[in-house]
């Protein structure tokens, strides 16, 4: 780590990532100094982590909770921040390293604000190369700004992708739990609950992640993201399921060696290398025994059983606004699901609808991008409206 301490702002302080983040920061204070952390409600641990680390700036995304956070930061010179505007704020204050971690669209001005400074990005949003992948990458470019993948997977593959030699890579491999799911029969998953769904067999994650890793979407959109972040064609990426999540993702090279990042699953090793990138820190993470675990497996994906992982494959293949609608289409699914008002297989229908019936025209800005997530919004929604009326 360097002797002066980086400086660091957390997009979506309070999820899994965020929490994950501070508990690294908190083992090593003497590396990092925080400038600004958000949330979308957490009023009480958003203060409580501001003041813990001294931050400068504090963002409640629901612009109703201010008066709450102002009480809550009392006494203290934190400055308090709350709405879409004040998130972009935060972005845009002069941190080294930007953690974006706000989970779903809303993470795409503010991560697109910090990418337009220069900063370092951290990005655990897969939203933002999903809906806005060309226009990310071309402001990335354009504002030479460092974009480091902190989902497991794809920080793997960063790990191990020789960029120096992109055309020696024969194809990348995310590797897929398979989720809570894999051995279920197809027509054992009509039943599924939404406990059951967020109850994944290796991850702590949150509620929507989850139940994305029980349909496989997940996968679906790292394959979108993995196009975005590295230089391979579409027909290059592949996905194999590894129930042990011991093989984060694997690069294959044309002379038929094949590079794989390993490690326990927990997700403060791909997000600790990101904070000490280019160098590496001390994570407590558990030390990986291969001869403890014994046998690794693997197997191609059920495209027919995860019928979500087939629909971002060709959402991939569409381009345009495909992958937007895609993403869009899936969260009131996955909503809808989670409040009871579908069945589990229903997420992939709905998908699958609004899908049909959308245009496809690629979005030229981040306005565009916006339109087509709330047309895809509304229409996923007058689907899931009609199916729940239906069961």
């Amino acid at each position: 780590m360097n002797s002066h301490p980086k400086t660091l702002t957390i997009l979506g302080a309070t999820g899994s990532v965020g929490q994950s983040t501070l508990d690294l920061i908190r083992r090593n204070p003497n590396d990092f100094k925080v400038i600004a952390l958000t949330a979308y409600s957490k009023v009480e641990e958003l203060a409580a982590a501001a003041r813990e680390f001294s931050a400068e700036f504090a963002v409640i995304g629901d612009a109703r909770l201010l008066p709450q956070l102002r009480d809550a930061l009392s006494g203290t010179s934190i400055a308090a921040g709350a709405g879409p505007n004040a998130l972009v704020e935060a972005a845009e204050r002069n941190a080294a390293i930007v953690m974006a971690a706000i989970v779903g669209a809303a993470g795409l001005a503010p991560t697109l604000a910090a990418v337009r400074r220069g900063a370092t990005v951290a990005l655990a949003n897969k939203e933002c190369l999903v809906c806005a992948g060309d226009l990310m990458m071309h402001e990335v470019k354009a504002h030479k700004a460092t974009l480091l993948p902190v989902d497991s997977e794809h920080n793997a593959i960063f790990q191990v992708f020789d960029f120096e030699a992109g055309k020696a890579v024969d194809r990348i491999i995310l590797t897929a739990s398979g989720g809570p799911f894999r051995e279920t029969p197809l027509e054992a998953l009509k039943s599924v609950t939404p406990a059951q769904a967020v109850a994944h067999p290796n991850w702590d994650m949150g509620a929507k992640i989850s139940v994305d890793s029980a349909t496989m979407m997940n996968k679906g959109l790292e394959i979108i993201e993995a196009y975005h972040l590295f230089p391979v064609e579409r027909g290059q990426i592949d996905v194999l399921v590894h129930p042990q999540s011991v093989i984060h993702s694997m690069v294959e090279y044309v002379d038929g060696s094949t590079l794989a990042q390993l490690g326990s699953p927990d997700m403060r090793t791909p997000i600790a290398y990101c904070l000490a990138w280019p160098g590496r820190m001390t994570a407590p993470v558990k030390r990986l025994r291969l001869e403890d675990i014994g046998q690794l497996t693997f197997e191609a994906p059920d495209l027919e059983k995860f019928r979500c992982l087939a629909l971002a494959m060709e959402a991939l293949s569409t381009g345009g606004a495909a992958p937007a609608i895609l993403n869009a289409a899936n969260e009131i699914a996955v909503q809808a699901f989670l409040g009871g008002k579908l069945g589990f297989l229903d997420i992939a229908a709905v998908v699958e609808e609004t899908l049909a019936a959308a245009d496809m025209k690629a979005p030229q800005s981040l306005t565009s991008v916006m339109a087509i997530d709330e047309e895809a919004r509304r229409t996923a929604r007058a689907f899931a409206d009609r199916m729940a009326a239906k069961s």
